[in-house]
């Protein structure tokens, strides 16, 4: 299933009457709440999305920027949200689909079988002509039963080992990747191994390439079809865009969720700077 829905088939979907959950995950670096924004215009019925207390459990500094929530909070939110068994679920966010992606990463990862991210976001909906919707959107509890992430999800441990048997992705800016600087993290560089493939280089004016150009992307960092891959970036969001980009290519991207600010909090753990 593509893992993409565009504002027109999304909006076709609402227009004919198709149960469908849209879940509103506006978050930035620099405004990680998003909620004054959603009230003041949102996909109509979109219910909106906390990252940092609803998809990250923000306690340990020794556990990275968004470490994982547990599964009881995780269901509890999904509930909040109006998830239910069969109904299909469509995430999207303001800021180039990384709060969205983190959101479609999670839920499917914990069981959701039709979970999509909407191609452009916002932006994209806007640009069609599409109504908004202004306050808050509060549905009746959801039923749906989640499982933990017990797939595609990376340790500290397994990112350490990665390089030894596959492609270990830092999807982080250039710049921080070879250490010259650090806005966020005590320590500027990156894992040892780790190859640079901003997540950036996925987008074409807001949305995602082509399948084609994706794989060509990653195959310059030398993935191919059957190379096994995993992302980390600075919090673990970026990495989650990453893998999203990967499913639009056909490729299965393992995530590394305490990335770098995890790495970098952890005593012992090697720092390698440079561009190689």
């Amino acid at each position: 299933m593509n893992p993409l829905i565009d504002a027109a088939q999304l909006s076709a979907l609402m227009c004919a009457g198709t149960a469908v959950r849209v879940l509103d995950v506006r978050w930035r670096l620099d405004a990680p709440d998003g909620r004054a924004a959603y009230r003041d215009g949102h996909v109509p019925g979109a219910v909106y999305v906390d990252m940092d207390t609803e998809l990250a459990h923000i306690d340990d500094p020794a556990d990275g920027r968004h470490p994982l929530p547990s599964l009881p909070a995780l269901q509890t939110a999904a509930r909040r949200w109006g998830l239910q068994p069969g109904v299909p679920v469509v995430a999207y966010d303001d800021w180039n689909m990384m709060g969205a992606a983190r959101a479609w990463w999670m839920l499917r990862g914990a069981g959701v079988p039709d979970v999509r991210v909407l191609d452009g976001g916002l932006t994209a909906w806007r640009d069609a002509g599409l109504p908004l919707e202004r306050g808050d959107v509060r549905p009746a509890p959801g039923t749906l039963r989640l499982h933990e992430i017990d797939r595609g999800v990376a340790s500290i441990d397994d990112a350490a080992a990665w390089p030894g048997h596959g492609v270990l992705l830092d999807v982080r800016a250039p710049e921080r990747y070879r250490g010259e600087t650090e806005p966020l993290d005590p320590v500027a560089g990156h894992i040892p191994g780790a190859v640079n493939l901003p997540s950036t280089v996925h987008l074409r004016d807001g949305r995602f390439a082509g399948p084609a150009a994706i794989r060509d992307a990653f195959a310059s960092a030398g993935v191919q079809e059957d190379t096994p891959v995993a992302a980390y970036c600075g919090s673990g969001v970026t990495a989650a865009h990453t893998a999203l980009a990967g499913a639009v290519a056909g490729l299965d991207v393992t995530v590394y969720p305490g990335s770098w600010s995890q790495w970098s909090h952890t005593p012992g753990r090697p720092v390698a700077t440079g561009p190689a």
